[in-house]
């Protein structure tokens, strides 16, 4: 069930409640990404985020190129469902920050205006997936909720398609698009086609049994 645009509510802890919060997770860790606490009170751990995509994206072939712009060696392609990545944060980074974070990770040229940071939990039996707002920090919510996916989860996806900011792409991406669309509209109707030539072939079959003279 997805839930409407959230900001959770921070709750200022102390220097010792989040040492208190950290040991308890640290000691329920079964994965050896456990966090760390720093002189300072910030603190650093793992974030792992499941990428959702719909639609394809830009991965740039050079690391020289600046992000953004468009380049003749750029590649659009679909990255495979329910991929997952691992990302080390600290307790400061925004989700904007983890998103952006996450593309550059992947060489992702498209614009991190494009994506959005969902949460996703069990409550009550039920699976609520929630929009997080820009300004959340990720690793606090894994830090409350503990270490267990189950309990808390985080994915990447683009934004609804009212809510796409279409003039964050550039003119070689909107048209990479349209050319996309128009292959698997293709892929589409052979499809039926080869559905509906099959069908009509064993409908003639079944005539010719029945008018075939006796």
């Amino acid at each position: 069930k997805d839930v409407q645009k959230e900001r959770e509510p921070h709750v200022y802890l102390s220097k010792e409640e989040v040492k208190e919060k950290i040991q308890s997770y640290n000691s329920s860790v079964t994965d050896k990404l456990k966090m760390t606490l720093n002189a300072n009170g910030v603190y650093t751990g793992f974030i792992k985020v499941q990428l959702e995509l719909c639609r394809p994206i830009t991965v740039q072939s050079s690391q020289s190129q600046e992000r953004y712009a468009p380049s003749n060696q750029e590649t659009a392609f679909y990255l495979p469902d329910g991929c997952v990545n691992t990302l080390h944060i600290s307790s400061t980074n925004t989700v904007r920050e983890v998103i952006e974070a996450l593309l550059k990770k992947f060489f992702v040229a498209d614009n991190p205006a494009k994506f959005a940071l969902y949460k996703r939990c069990h409550k009550e039996d039920q699976v609520y997936t929630c929009k997080l707002s820009d300004r959340e920090h990720p690793l606090y919510l894994r830090l409350v909720a503990g270490p267990k996916t189950e309990m808390l989860s985080f994915v990447l996806r683009e934004h609804e398609t009212g809510e796409v900011m279409w003039e964050a792409f550039s003119i070689p991406e909107l048209q990479n698009f349209l050319r996309i669309l128009d292959k698997e509209e293709n892929d589409q109707l052979q499809l039926l086609k080869s559905r509906y030539a099959a069908y009509r072939g064993k409908l003639e079959e079944a005539l010719r049994g029945v008018l075939k003279p006796g």
